[in-house]
């Protein structure tokens, strides 16, 4: 069955809302989760989300598991009833906040403990260039670390 003209704006205004989010950080079906329950006033159903995303039930819930890592959303589900919901927890903007740290972070952390393991295999070798990879070494840790205390006063602000 075709769709409206109506719709395929819908489907359009949605994957634009997913390409910004997904240069935050976030997967396209992330950016189309947040849209969806944006949209419907921050609360629907998981089978309304799959629905208006264009995604599977599962790839949806599997997607929700991040989100709610995050803060960004919360599942509910209500008495009586089998179905499962979701909420809309913080604004876009604490959410993306938090992914963002997050995936900074870890990225430090990655980087700290592969410059600390570069650091011992240097030590052990008899190189000309030894002296000049340690320089390297050490003025790229001092940035990282200057990187690692600016992620935590912006996490604590």
């Amino acid at each position: 069955m075709p769709h409206s003209s109506a719709e395929r704006i819908e489907r359009e205004i949605f994957s634009l809302f997913a390409n910004v989010a997904n240069s935050l950080g976030y997967s396209e079906v992330h950016g189309r989760i947040i849209a969806a329950l944006l949209v419907n006033g921050g609360k629907c159903s998981l089978q309304e989300l799959a629905r208006e995303t264009g995604y599977s039930i599962s790839m949806v819930s599997l997607s929700l598991d991040l989100l709610e890592f995050f803060g960004m959303v919360k599942k509910v589900k209500h008495a009586g009833d089998r179905k499962l919901y979701v909420e809309l927890q913080s604004d876009l903007l604490g959410g993306l906040k938090k992914a963002f740290l997050a995936k900074l972070n870890k990225n430090v952390e990655t980087s700290l403990q592969k410059f600390k393991e570069y650091r011992k295999q240097l030590e052990k070798l008899d190189d000309g260039k030894k002296k000049k990879v340690l320089k390297t070494l050490n003025i790229l840790e001092n940035e990282i670390k200057r990187l690692k205390k600016y992620l935590s006063l912006i996490e604590r602000g």
